[in-house]
């Protein structure tokens, strides 16, 4: 069955506003939990809603929020913004096996506009995910393990470029978020865990683990991948 995401109906000047009132805020804005519906309708494409100005202060209260969080990546809504915007930065100390079978490597910053991606390959890559707006939670979820990402630079610059390991996992999820997808869309939910479960059983760089306890496969599970 095909997943129908709606539209945003926020306008322009709905858009301005929201962001405005983060911008003017004494502390920064937090981040909202499943069940907020900008996390489930597509963001409007970003069109010149935001000055210049508005937009860079906006991608810089991102970066703040994604690096208190913590976390690697955060789109605007996420803040209850319904624009196409996130950003994505990666330079955690982790444990060099784990980061091996992970592919994980260092991710400098990137903010993105109206981005799109496409799987590069057949590839898959299966591993626990989680979210800053599933707090507490993490289920495994099969990604393609190479995409190439077309988006806008803040300048206006096209970029096309490709990903691979976790920082085509983190690309993706944060992609997601803007088209009104939650990563447990794609997750096989037999796998969902909380932290304190994850950390007490199945903490370990693969699933295999965790596959075997909990019984669930490594393939793609949910709404169906690009």
């Amino acid at each position: 069955m095909t997943q129908v995401v709606p539209e945003t109906t926020a306008t322009a000047g709905d858009i301005r506003a929201m962001v405005e009132r983060i911008l003017s805020g004494a502390a920064l804005p937090p981040i909202v939990q499943a069940g907020h519906p900008a996390l489930r309708h597509r963001a409007a494409k970003f069109d010149g809603q935001l000055s210049p100005d508005q937009l860079d202060r906006l991608i810089q209260t991102m970066r703040e929020v994604m690096h208190e969080a913590p976390g690697v990546g955060l789109a605007a809504p996420q803040l209850g913004i319904p624009l196409q915007l996130a950003v994505l930065e990666d330079q955690f100390d982790v444990d060099p096996d784990a980061a091996a079978v992970r592919s994980r490597n260092p991710l400098e910053f990137l903010a993105v506009l109206n981005p799109r991606y496409t799987p590069v390959g057949t590839g898959l890559a299966s591993f626990y995910e989680g979210c800053l707006s599933l707090s507490g939670l993490q289920a495994v979820v099969a990604r393609p393990d190479a995409v190439l990402l077309e988006y806008s630079a803040p300048d206006g610059t096209p970029v096309r470029r490709e990903f691979s390991g976790w920082q085509a996992r983190i690309v993706q999820h944060e992609t997601d978020h803007l088209n009104g997808i939650l990563y447990i869309d794609r997750a096989q939910l037999r796998s969902l865990s909380s932290n304190a479960e994850y950390a007490a059983h199945w903490a370990e760089a693969g699933i295999g683990k965790a596959r075997e306890g909990l019984g669930f496969d490594a393939g793609p599970a949910g709404i169906p991948l690009p």
